[in-house]
């Protein structure tokens, strides 16, 4: 317990510290024509991305913080930690299935941690995020009275992030996804994908963590750009060959022509960290 105490503070501490500004404030990149430029570039690839007009939970996968309840957004994100859509959907529809629905907050509650973990099995992780996912609902309650994070609504996005980010197995990438994507603010969330071609892009020093790169991102893309740039790049590195983990440059990939920023990170053999 006081060992995530402690972590719970370096990670508040640290999004305190660069919340509105770059940890690498000498480091120039990306541009704003930069980002333009690798948007129109992935939008030729995979067809551009618009925020929709309205939030639509999906029934047949998890998600990434689609939801129109912040609970329940935070709930699917979490699910997606590293793993794949194919595996945090199995682990989404097995809530289905087993509670009535991801979201029967009651029913999960009641049957435990136990019950959760086993249900949730087949999405990986499945102890931590059991977990993760009752200790924020129990908090929950215990604090607003029900099962509900909505009030973030009328949050500013600081205060939206560091409540996300006080939760234990929470951390800027899920909590960004939920403030993206649920809340409908501009942010810059910073999965695997995104680290990794963000790094091949020269967008963001080499040796910097996710965390990092987050802020880092966060304060340079435009507003105007981070839910299609966000979307695009993770798009892209799921199925551009060259991109993807472990890609190998073989000089036909349109994004890596224009920015030649070097070896791609997450290539065979480099260890992975593991996301919140």
């Amino acid at each position: 317990a006081e060992k995530a105490a402690g972590l719970q503070a370096k990670k508040l501490k640290q999004y305190a510290a660069f919340s509105n500004k770059s940890p690498f404030p000498d480091f120039a990149h990306p541009t704003p024509e930069e980002c333009k430029l690798a948007r129109k570039i992935l939008a030729g690839l995979h067809g551009d991305r618009e925020r929709p007009k309205e939030v639509v939970a999906p029934a047949d996968r998890a998600g990434c913080g689609d939801s129109r309840s912040v609970l329940d957004a935070l709930v699917r994100t979490i699910l997606s930690q590293n793993t794949s859509d194919k595996n945090s959907t199995r682990a989404k529809l097995s809530m289905d299935r087993e509670y009535g629905g991801s979201d029967k907050w009651d029913a999960i509650v009641a049957g435990g941690q136990p019950r959760l973990q086993k249900t949730i099995q087949s999405g990986g992780l499945s102890q931590s995020k059991s977990k993760v996912i009752i200790d924020i609902l129990n908090q929950a309650k215990e604090k607003y009275g029900e099962y509900s994070l909505d009030h973030l609504f009328g949050a500013s996005d600081e205060d939206a992030m560091r409540e996300m980010l006080g939760f234990q197995g929470v951390g800027p990438k899920t909590a960004s996804c939920v403030l993206l994507f649920c809340l409908r603010r501009e942010s810059f969330a910073v999965d695997t994908h995104v680290h990794r071609i963000t790094g091949l892009l020269g967008w963001r020093p080499k040796d910097c963590n996710r965390e990092e790169a987050h802020a880092h991102l966060d304060a340079r893309v435009p507003d105007e750009d981070k839910y299609a740039l966000h979307i695009l790049i993770i798009n892209h590195g799921k199925k551009c060959d060259e991109c993807k983990a472990g890609g190998k440059n073989l000089g036909k990939c349109e994004l890596r022509k224009a920015f030649r920023g070097g070896k791609v990170k997450g290539e065979a053999g480099e260890e992975v960290k593991t996301e919140e």
